[in-house]
């Protein structure tokens, strides 16, 4: 994994499952409370950011199925 100068993985590296497992984790770390303010904002931006590379995946994910789609009916 490709972790940048603060230790993080960059998100955009991250593969579908690993951004939605991280981002679990770092649910559970905001609902258990985090000690200072700035912590929870680092966290909330960190959620934000693995939320938009799992949409990033599905809409992917979408497109090639509707390609699919798309071809198999020209075909069929």
């Amino acid at each position: 994994m490709t972790e940048s100068s603060q230790g993080v993985t960059e998100v955009s590296s991250l593969t579908f499952e690993q951004a939605r497992d991280e981002l679990v984790r770092v649910v559970g770390e905001l609902e258990q409370g985090a000690p200072t303010l700035e912590q929870s904002l680092a966290l909330w931006e960190r959620g934000e950011a693995l939320a938009a590379r799992c949409e990033e995946w599905l809409l992917g994910a979408k497109r090639r199925l509707d390609d699919a789609r798309a071809h198999a009916e020209t075909d069929g």
